[in-house]
């Protein structure tokens, strides 16, 4: 099967091309940019291709003779990236439909139980793209996913750089929401046997733990070796503490925000998810073993669960983060991150004024 994967040289993307190869697929990885085979191990066996999902053109002749498309595509580096969602959402889904694609396979995230006015901008627009991909004549399933345990995982990435940064954690009462995370090998596994498979609608997919956002932190933190104290905050406002997580972290400022924001709501699985009749994840890996590994994971080398040269910079240890880490002398780890994120928030501001 001739499978396109919109976003290949993304953070799943990365993951899942090589687990297509090894089931026999062949397989087309498109970027928004210009594509740079240096990055990747699997560059000699796999098509890349240059293609901006908002430009109808460059997705039609993507699409040319691919029988299924798994679509990842999201942006959220910018306070605009809803409308380029939906953009590159409907020209996606026209393509689709004129070129007869028969499956495609896209990766959403979890919707909290809540009015759908009181979402966040974040979880509203991965909605939005979910129906507007549903409305093509293709097969079309969509995954659910809250957060992903996995080193380069944004998400992921965030909370380690929070919990490495911060000796004494703020923690808002609001965010005592609870998170229901995956493995990214089980994200990897479940979207390669939803493009084999034909199952359609959507989805919820987690791992077997629920747990609240503090508790996750403490997992981390735990798993790790780092002494942290949690400290309980009354009345911080949601975007102070977005703020907040866009200072404590190197990740894009308007990407830590609009996550944080998901955190004001539950982010699980709805009762009887996932579905057994459209994924099979009973052996999903149990949270702390998901952590271990994500942790434990600190170069390229092939694993799911680690860092890849190709992830963003902004995740990976800059030589002195490594060296410093490396001395395992108290307070290594707090001084390396938070010169990490100093560095990466030194080169925005640089950028700023050039």
């Amino acid at each position: 099967m001739r499978i396109l994967i919109a976003g290949g040289t993304g953070y799943i993307g990365t993951r899942l091309v090589p687990e297509l190869l090894r089931r026999g697929h062949e397989v087309v990885a498109a970027a928004s940019g210009e594509p740079r085979p240096e990055r990747f191990a699997w560059a000699d066996r796999a098509e890349l291709v240059r293609m901006d999902a908002t430009d109808p053109d460059q997705v039609h002749e993507a699409l040319e003779g691919v029988d299924a498309l798994c679509y990842l595509v999201h942006g959220l580096s910018s306070p605009w990236f809803p409308a380029r969602d939906r953009a590159a959402a409907r020209a996606v889904r026209d393509a689709v439909d004129a070129r007869g694609t028969g499956r495609v396979v896209y990766l959403g995230g979890l919707v909290p139980d809540v009015p759908e006015d009181e979402l966040s901008p974040h979880v509203a627009s991965r909605l939005e793209v979910e129906r507007l991909l549903e409305q093509s004549s293709a097969a079309t399933l969509s995954l659910r996913a809250g957060i992903v345990i996995g080193a380069g995982s944004t998400s992921f990435e965030i909370l380690r750089q929070t919990a490495s940064t911060l000796l004494v954690q703020p923690v808002p009462v609001w965010m005592s929401s609870r998170v229901q995370p995956i493995a990214v090998a089980d994200v990897v596994r479940v979207l390669a046997d939803a493009l084999e498979g034909g199952a359609t609608g959507d989805v919820d997919i987690g791992g077997p733990d629920v747990v609240t956002y503090p508790e996750l932190l403490r997992l981390y933190a735990e798993v790790a070796g780092l002494p942290r104290v949690q400290v309980p905050v009354v009345g911080a406002p949601v975007s102070a503490v977005a703020l907040g997580a866009g200072l404590v972290s190197a990740a894009p400022y308007w990407t830590a925000a609009a996550l944080v924001r998901s955190l004001r709501h539950d982010m699980v699985c709805r009762p009887g998810q996932p579905d057994p009749t459209k994924v099979d994840l009973t052996d999903a890996l149990p949270l702390r073993e998901a952590m271990e590994l994500a942790a434990l994971a600190d170069g390229p080398g092939g694993r799911v669960s680690g860092r890849e040269r190709s992830d963003p910079a902004w995740v990976r240890a800059s030589w002195l983060e490594q060296a410093l880490v490396a001395t395992r002398l108290p307070g290594s780890t707090l001084l390396g991150s938070a010169l990490h994120v100093a560095e990466h928030r030194v080169r925005g501001l640089l950028g700023l004024v050039r």
